[in-house]
């Protein structure tokens, strides 16, 4: 999605400028029309396929770091503290440097008579548009601490959903780097020894031991250069996945891939309703809402659904069409648990059941996928030893035959 530089006004004559996401020049009005700013000027950032290293970046505040402040904050305000001086205090409370700055940052903010979620606004790599707008509408409507008891309550969700999947991910990891390294071992160590053996008996040897030579030969007589070539194209694999074409191409693969795709489809559902909840219950209206919820979601595919799903409402329809229409993406059980709510008027009541629900289905889907991953490892693990044990050994008994 296209982001823009802008520069806007209040009627009552404040300005202010900074970088949004938007469809286009008429949707990044609209949205700032929501925030009570007319639209001045905008220039889209160029980007083009520039790779994005933001992986690389260091100090960054934690989704713990922001859980704890949130709910600090939420308690503080509702004990009686002013905004400010409870920032400071949460300034001197907080051990990462960065985040200590941008707190104080906020405090000098919100001192000169800015609005909290307008402070944040500009510490957009830290503050999420579903936390400011969480904050605008509680600052809005008196029950900014309730505001911020709801966003750490889903930052606490998400961080504990994202703990599931790593969790789940970690064992194949581990067995995947162990054959790895016994691979190059192997290579670097135990192929020379045999190979210098073949040499001399000036044997035949077939396809799959010459390539196993091979490979053997460049790791060994050009170490260096193997692992920096492997390191300098891991480095722009992972920053080509970040760029918006990577971002496309990494969706759909997930989204065909047997086992995950389904842990895909239960996770961006958990997210969406999570997040779609948090908004419509603290008092966000829909369109800001599925605005904010689609940035929140990674997977382009899902995003495309909320983008959709903002068009059928500007159109009177109910939002829960768009989700029955990507019955592809969503299980059939959100667009119906959605018009239930949407005809009872309890459309986050009904939103927090699905995403209740999902959560507990990726629970148990990381459990299963751990239990079918693993045999699944242990097959490749078995056909690459095979794979040496055949390009390796058979020479060797070939050789014995001769003999």
């Amino acid at each position: 999605m296209p982001i823009f530089n802008y520069y806007a006004k209040k009627i009552t004559g404040e300005e202010t400028k900074g970088v949004r996401e938007a469809q286009d020049r008429r949707d990044l009005s609209q949205s700032l029309k929501q925030d009570g700013y007319i639209l001045i000027s905008c220039e889209e950032k160029k980007e083009g396929r520039k790779l994005n290293f933001s992986f690389l970046s260091f100090g960054r505040a934690s989704v713990t770091d922001k859980m704890m402040f949130s709910r600090n904050l939420g308690v503080m305000i509702a004990a009686g503290l002013s905004i400010v001086k409870a920032l400071e205090i949460l300034s001197h409370q907080t051990k990462n440097k960065k985040f200590k700055k941008i707190i104080i940052a906020l405090k000098d903010s919100v001192q000169k008579g800015n609005p909290l979620s307008e402070a944040m606004k500009n510490y957009p790599e830290v503050f999420s548009s579903l936390f400011t707008a969480m904050v605008r509408v509680g600052e809005e409507s008196g029950q900014l601490s309730q505001s911020l008891k709801l966003v750490g309550e889903q930052l606490d969700r998400d961080h504990t959903l994202t703990k599931r999947i790593k969790g789940a991910l970690i064992y194949p990891s581990i067995i995947v780097v162990a054959m790895l390294l016994i691979g190059v071992f192997m290579l670097i160590y135990v192929v020379p020894t045999l190979v210098s053996t073949f040499k001399e008996l000036n044997m035949d040897l077939p396809i799959s031991t010459k390539i196993v030579i091979f490979v053997s030969d460049l790791l060994v007589s050009h170490t260096i250069i193997v692992f920096a070539v492997l390191l300098l194209a891991a480095f722009f694999v992972t920053g080509f996945f970040r760029t918006e074409r990577g971002k496309r191409i990494v969706s759909s693969i997930l989204l065909r891939l047997p086992v995950f795709s389904t842990i895909v489809k239960k996770i961006n559902s958990a997210r969406t309703s999570r997040t779609l909840a948090s908004l419509v219950s603290a008092g966000v209206n829909v369109l800001e809402a599925l605005s904010i919820t689609r940035d929140v979601l990674q997977n382009y595919r899902y995003k495309k659904v909320l983008e959709e799903a903002r068009d059928i409402v500007q159109k009177g329809q109910p939002i829960s069409e768009a989700f029955k229409k990507a019955d592809n993406l969503y299980p059939i059980l959100v667009g119906e648990m959605m018009s239930v709510g949407e005809e009872t008027g309890k459309l986050s009541d009904m939103l927090i059941r699905l995403a209740d629900f999902f959560e507990e289905e990726v629970n148990t889907a990381t459990k299963d996928m751990t239990t079918v991953v693993e045999p699944v490892l242990m097959i490749i693990v078995g056909l690459v030893v095979g794979f040496f044990a055949i390009s390796m050994i058979n020479p060797m008994y070939s050789m014995m035959g001769a003999v």
